[in-house]
């Protein structure tokens, strides 16, 4: 096959195609000019592809480091070994560990996170007790003031968490304007 043939059977494709209503001609007032508004009406009606991805941005994403109650949790816990921290489930799982003085006794303490917002019901902490005589072990949930107290502690370190962030974003807005205010005068206009 020559390079006019090629040419040509292109060419009848493509103007098959557009006939099939594959290809849909769009009016100006249809679509937004600007480039970002229409990705983002595409994305949202479920159109289009993106290929571009070296030149994507970033966009406002939950990390777990921004979130005062998962950080505290995760610095309460920090004396026993994590089995299981995953952030977009929700749960923190520690592994069994000795807590005291009995060594047949071990703990493991399951923190789910049922909010974002620091409120007393926003996490449920969970332990469980794991005692074993001669290979033959047992595991029980504990309902005792120990979860109680864990949990008390999260809300403690994550309100002074959340209270420093406040403390500093407020500290930036000062600098930024000294008045207080959206609409301050710079200080060299005064």
């Amino acid at each position: 096959m020559n390079n006019f043939t090629k040419f040509i059977l292109i060419l009848l494709s493509l103007i098959i195609l557009s006939s099939c209503g594959i290809y849909k001609r769009s009016d100006v007032k249809d679509n937004p000019v600007n480039v970002q508004d229409r990705v983002r009406k595409n994305i949202e009606e479920g159109k289009g592809v993106r290929f571009n991805i070296r030149k994507r941005k970033g966009g406002v994403f939950d990390f777990a480091s921004a979130n005062e109650l998962w950080r505290a949790s995760v610095e309460t816990l920090d004396f026993v070994p994590l089995v299981n921290a995953s952030y977009s489930g929700g749960i923190i799982i520690t592994d069994w560990f000795n807590g005291g003085k009995d060594n047949n006794r071990d703990l493991k303490i399951t923190v789910r996170f049922l909010s974002n917002e620091i409120r007393s019901d926003a996490l449920k902490v969970i332990v469980h007790e794991k005692i074993c005589t001669n290979n033959n072990c047992v595991t029980n949930l504990i309902d005792s003031k120990i979860s109680g107290e864990i949990q008390l502690a999260i809300l403690k370190k994550a309100t002074l968490m959340e209270k420093k962030s406040i403390e500093k974003l407020v500290k930036e807005r000062r600098k930024k304007d000294p008045r207080g205010g959206d609409n301050a005068i710079p200080q060299d206009q005064q």
